[in-house]
């Protein structure tokens, strides 16, 4: 009979399980230990849980862009609106792409969520355009009251003279000492922003001496039905319609004048606008700062090389206008965020100053700075979730999971008696660690407990019981055919190994498909899914066996008493086999 090879273990020896028990616990505690070195203490929540709005953008071609909407474009548009949300200090945003022509972005619930919201569905193309002609936006307003007897503009009964309106204080100027005179008003509104270069202008002349048009008649008469048409849908605009405003935007092209509706004041004005001059691709960068001499919030933009020249040279165009003509309208989605007016040319860098408040200079400043995007997005579906109700579910999840830990822990005590205190230990174990990967996976990668994942810890405990039944009925096998503890749980082990690790590819593979076949909150309970998968394999193999090694060498379970769960009786073991007698002996003595 040959001898067993010298330095090469036996299967089913024990090996050193102190040694493996010491390193797994030394992971552990490495592991709360950098929860409480990062100061994470609980898992970052999504948003069905911490509250927040999940709003379904959808992309649309603009006109003459027939197939703009395509992988290059919405990752473009994904990169700018994710900037220009996280740009307001909206922390873990989330924007993603969900199929060809949708994308959908996670607000979580914060100081500055619902001025995300209202910028994040601003995502249409940013032009400048000349204003042509203003007035205001309520067509019953456009009738001059019976007592006010203001001067009729030439040409047009529909809205009052820049120079006839009775209401001095509409008039006062927000920039103190750059204050228009009344003939620099329009339409009985005051111009309530002033674009004025940042470094030294370029000289713009002086002003044309031949009148200009009245700010309710076009810059020129209309000689086309194109131009008849603009000027009656104009007249008819009405921009207290939402629907109407929102509407706006869908037809126009850069090329063409167009119509527009902005807000001033608290007042809706209407304008009719020329053809685009600056892209919002010509504006290099653009932020919210404080004029140190006046103590106003202002707008500083700088333009690329190109944009530089074209701004140049519009301004100064604009600058030998009489207003509303030397107006500059920041058109997006088709309304008007501001209309300054321009005094003198402007070059590569420029301010816009009026009455700023911080949080409208950041806005301005942040759509200036991200609004230039290749596609137009409708807003499909808004998904608001409060604080209240993501805790309700919250706490209805945590419930269901406690009642299936619980349904799982009586069928391990009731089926496995002593043996069910591996299991219990092991499942501590395991959660331990879940608990603390993900709690360093929100910072780190930007991970979010949602419901859906919260579902995927849940149908974990399943998969990590399933492990320890696996492993403890292998060794009830063993002692069945008659074997003593200790060798048994060496002898079941490589059985019991090669079915778990079966199961778990099994069920990680499921995981990863859904992660990569998905998008939004369904990638949250696969993530999860895989995640407590491998950790399943990891606790079986660096907790639960060396355990089981080291408990097999007590009395209370190698006794095999009736409540270890290892009793041969209770498990029907056959008696132990006698020593097979050597083959060819002869069976009979009086044959030897």
């Amino acid at each position: 009979m040959a001898a067993p090879q010298k330095g090469r273990r036996q299967t089913g020896a024990p090996g050193k399980p102190g040694r493996t028990l010491i390193l797994f616990l030394i992971a552990m505690i490495a592991l709360v230990g950098g929860m409480f070195g990062a100061g994470e203490l609980t898992p970052r929540l999504g948003i069905d849980l911490a509250g927040g709005t999940t709003i379904t953008l959808k992309a649309k071609s603009s006109p003459g862009q027939a197939n703009a909407v395509n992988e290059t474009n919405m990752n473009t548009a994904v990169g700018i609106i994710e900037r220009r949300v996280n740009g307001l200090g909206v922390q873990e945003a989330e924007v993603q792409t969900q199929g060809s022509d949708n994308i959908i972005v996670n607000i979580p619930k914060g100081t500055n969520s619902q001025q995300a919201r209202e910028q994040v569905g601003t995502t249409a193309q940013l032009y400048f355009r000349p204003v042509v002609t203003l007035g205001p936006g309520d067509p019953a307003a456009q009738q001059p009251p019976p007592d006010a007897n203001p001067t009729p503009s030439a040409g047009s009964s529909e809205s009052p003279s820049p120079s006839g309106s009775d209401k001095p204080k509409e008039t006062a100027s927000p920039s103190g000492d750059n204050a228009p005179s009344p003939s620099e008003t329009t339409q009985g509104r005051p111009l309530t922003e002033d674009l004025k270069a940042d470094a030294t202008p370029t000289p713009s002349g002086s002003p044309s001496d031949e009148p200009s048009p009245s700010p309710s008649e076009p810059a020129t008469p209309p000689t086309d039905p194109a131009t008849e048409k603009l000027q009656a849908d104009f007249a008819a605009l009405d921009c207290t319609n939402e629907k109407v405003r929102g509407a706006l935007g869908d037809n126009a092209k850069p090329d063409q004048p167009t119509l527009a509706c902005g807000e001033n004041d608290g007042v809706w004005e209407k304008y009719i606008l020329g053809p685009a001059e600056v892209g919002g691709k010509d504006v290099d960068d653009a932020n919210a700062t404080i004029n140190q001499q006046t103590g106003q919030w202002i707008v500083q933009m700088d333009f690329t090389g190109g944009g530089s020249k074209k701004f140049q040279a519009i301004t100064s165009k604009l600058s030998q206008q009489q207003p509303p003509q030397n107006q500059f309208a920041i058109v997006l989605d088709g309304e008007v965020v501001s209309a300054p007016s321009v005094r003198q040319t402007l070059s590569a860098n420029a301010e816009i100053s009026g009455n700023f408040t911080q949080e409208s200079a950041q806005d301005l400043g942040n759509i200036l700075s991200y609004g230039a995007l290749p596609l137009t997005f409708q807003e499909e579906t808004v998904t608001t979730v409060t604080a209240a109700l993501g805790g309700e579910q919250l706490h209805a999840g945590l419930i269901a999971g406690a009642i299936g830990l619980a349904l799982v822990i009586i069928y391990l005590v009731l089926y496995y008696r002593g043996l069910a205190m591996i299991a219990i230990v092991s499942l501590l174990a395991s959660a331990a660690m879940t608990y603390a990967i993900m709690t360093l996976l929100g910072p780190g990668i930007g991970f979010a407990l949602n419901l859906p994942a919260v579902c995927g810890a849940i149908v974990a405990i399943g998969i990590t019981a399933d492990s320890f039944i696996v492993y403890f009925e292998r060794i009830r096998d063993e002692i069945r055919e008659g074997r003593t503890l200790r060798p048994a749980v060496e002898r079941a082990w490589p059985r019991a190994r090669r079915t778990i690790l079966v199961s778990d590819f099994v069920s990680f593979l499921a995981a990863a498909v859904l992660f990569t076949v998905t998008v939004g909150k369904v990638q949250g309970f696969a993530f999860t899914l895989g995640l407590t998968t491998v950790l399943d394999v990891v606790v079986v193999f660096f907790f639960t066996k060396p355990i089981m090694t080291l408990v097999a060498r007590t009395k209370f379970f190698s006794g095999g008493g009736s409540w270890s769960g290892l009793d041969p009786k209770r498990l029907g073991a056959k008696p132990p086999l006698r020593r097979t007698r050597r083959l060819g002996a002869p069976t009979d003595p009086k044959e030897a």
